[in-house]
């Protein structure tokens, strides 16, 4: 497979000439706050940002691979051009490349972090289709897979992760819709892997929902507690007191011997006799009125 082509004629380009496109993660006006500080400070950007060139119906476009966030400063800052690295490159390999831009600089939530993998896991393996679980064991036992590696392996020696760590991400991300993503994004408390991991393990998808509303709303101090409130109301309208009494009284019939069955009736008799009596009144009412 082709890689992305470095376009070293182009070192800078027009601010107003770059798209941000569809991107992973929203701007932080916090992250952009900082970056102008800096900017304004050293009086240029060092670190270019990162470009991809399309070119479609007969038109060229540039949009942001890495740098989003450098690019809203220079714009905050009133600079007309900015240092780029342009690319052409694949959709895939857009992707690709925004993802690891992102991982590689600042430290990311473990929300962003998990989305942001989960993502790269499922365009990875339309990349690379042979490393695929269960694609890749079955070429390994025909001996053609020497050296192939897993995403999860691949991705924990790229960015100094544990294999584990990266797995548990990916399934925390991979659970997520869009608008899941967004509620999260807005939550009062930051999210952690835990919280992720909770939510993912849910299987009915009304439930999920309920607990991410929580959490947006800020209603539940983590998934845990959220689930757990969520299950109560249901829990209480299903049991009943005298039901479960019944049931023990049941179980505990059912377990006793016949010399503990007579002792009972002993002890008890009078009140069962009375029991038995007003359950026959309530059903053959008509053979009282009759005999009166």
């Amino acid at each position: 497979m082709q890689e992305p082509t470095l376009i070293e004629s182009k070192t800078t380009l027009r601010r107003d000439l770059i798209e941000l496109g569809h991107r992973l993660r929203p701007i932080s006006v916090a992250g952009v706050a900082t970056l102008v500080a800096s900017l304004r400070e050293i009086g240029q950007m060092t670190n270019p940002i990162v470009v991809r060139q399309l070119r479609r119906n007969g038109e060229t476009r540039w949009v942001v691979l890495d740098g989003a966030h450098r690019l809203a400063a220079a714009e905050e800052l009133g600079w007309n051009d900015v240092p780029v690295r342009v690319f052409e490159c694949t959709d895939d390999q857009a992707r690709i490349m925004e993802i690891d831009g992102n991982l590689s600089g600042a430290e990311l939530n473990p929300l962003d972090t998990a989305v942001f993998l989960a993502t790269r896991k499922a365009v990875y393996e339309r990349l690379h289709p042979e490393t695929k679980a269960g694609v890749a064991g079955g070429l390994a036992r025909q001996g053609l897979a020497t050296d192939m590696m897993s995403f999860a392996a691949v991705t924990a020696e790229k960015f100094g992760l544990s294999t584990r760590h990266v797995e548990r991400l990916v399934f925390a991300g991979s659970r997520l819709g869009p608008d899941e993503i967004a509620k999260l994004r807005a939550a009062p408390r930051q999210v952690t892997l835990k919280d992720l991991q909770d939510i993912a393990k849910i299987k009915v998808a009304p439930d999920r929902y309920g607990v991410v509303d929580a959490l947006a709303e800020g209603r539940a101090k983590n998934a845990a507690a959220a689930f757990k409130a969520l299950q109560a109301p249901a829990e209480a309208a299903e049991k009943n007191p005298a039901d479960e009494q019944f049931l023990a009284l049941k179980k505990a019939w059912e377990r006793a011997g016949a010399v503990a069955r007579r002792r009972f009736a002993d002890q008890f008799g009078v009140d069962l006799t009375g029991l038995l009596g007003m359950q026959l009144e309530i059903v053959m009412p008509s053979t009282k009125v009759a005999a009166e």
